[in-house]
């Protein structure tokens, strides 16, 4: 190695340093993350082994009456395909485990060896996010400007507006309003759709603005569903958080200098109170995803949700416990991302590290 190359090495290796501690207020998230995601895989393994009766067995028996084998080599190949031997000890299946995750392989259809959790994922989880993203950005928007004006307007109705909607939203759950919603739209004015993500007779799937509408017209009840509750929660955190900054130096020093009300609003009052919600955008986008199961089953709406729960219904035991480590581990990943996030824009969360 020349000398040119040695300097090079040395100024990255420096480089590297400094940003690691730049942001050494970071790895501590990190690694709570990381204990998150092995306990969830240590906790799905144990649901695997508490699996009631014996499950190769049982697929075993399938795969004689499909492929006319023996039980003999029907078992070696339920193993094989399954990557679960319960003859063996419970170190060498957790071993396997760890290795089939490593690998990518989540698991496989009981019913169709061909179909494996990794194909569900990739064809149904776009839906999902499609619909858990714009609703949580719609609810967002809408939920902290309603927060913010509720603390700040000085009109009385509009307050108790407000607050009524957020108690009303907060009481009601989701799935009442998702059946109210596909009653009144679907079957007595029928102006959206029963099912499907999309037109499968009149749309080509592809980048196109036809696709992205039929899509949206298609989704449009289970979006609604979700912003019409979730606002009324982000309007709540956005008026407690303003009344918590109303009573810092900064907003009274604002209203001694004179400046004009709507700009103390928008560039002191909601850029501050921001801050703390950004944590619970994950927590809120994690809670879309744990409801997505029984709202995709009553918009009959192609998500992963949908898939988990027709597992659940057929006993697709390897297909339960490959969604719910995939859900988890993204789930865990988004905390991170947005807890990140929060240390980063807000200097306040650094000075304690």
């Amino acid at each position: 190695m020349n000398k040119k190359t040695k300097t090079i090495f040395s100024k990255i290796w420096n480089i590297t340093i400094q940003i690691l501690f730049k942001f050494r207020f970071l790895w501590p998230r990190i690694a709570v993350a990381m204990i998150t995601l092995s306990l969830s895989i240590f906790l799905i393994f144990l649901l695997i082994r508490s699996i009631p009766g014996n499950i190769i067995d049982d697929f075993a028996i399938k795969l004689v009456e499909q492929r006319r084998i023996t039980m003999a080599e029907a078992r070696i190949l339920a193993v094989q395909i399954l990557g679960y031997n319960p003859d063996e000890s419970p170190f060498i299946q957790f071993a396997s485990y760890i290795s089939n995750l490593f690998h990518g392989n989540l698991g496989r259809s009981m019913s169709n060896p061909l179909l494996s959790v990794n194909d569900v994922i990739r064809k149904n989880l776009p839906w999902t996010l499609f619909v858990s993203t714009i609703s949580l950005v719609i609810s967002f928007l809408i939920g902290s400007f309603l927060g913010s004006n509720a603390i700040w307007k000085k009109s009385k109705v509009f307050r108790t507006s407000v607050t009524g909607y957020t108690v009303l939203s907060s009481s009601m759950p989701d799935f009442i309003l998702g059946i109210l919603l596909l009653y009144v739209f679907s079957y007595v004015f029928k102006i959206f759709p029963t099912q499907n993500a999309y037109n499968l007779y009149f749309s080509t799937p592809g980048f196109n603005f036809k696709f992205f509408i039929d899509c949206i017209y298609h989704a449009a009840l289970p979006i609604i569903s979700y912003s019409l509750i979730q606002t009324g929660n982000w309007a709540l955190m956005m008026r407690g958080s303003c009344i918590s900054v109303l009573g810092d130096d900064y907003i009274y020093a604002a209203k001694a200098r004179g400046i004009p009300s709507n700009i103390i609003a928008s560039k002191y009052l909601r850029r501050n109170a921001l801050l703390p919600l950004i944590t619970s955008l994950a927590i809120s986008f994690a809670a879309l995803f744990g409801g997505s199961p029984l709202m995709e089953n009553i918009f009959n709406y192609p998500g992963i949700g949908q898939q988990f729960a027709m597992a659940i219904g057929q006993k697709e035991y390897f297909m339960i416990v490959g969604i719910l480590f995939f859900t988890s581990s993204l789930i865990i990943f988004v905390n991170l991302i947005a807890d990140s996030i929060y240390s980063i824009v807000d200097p306040r969360v650094r000075r304690n590290v």
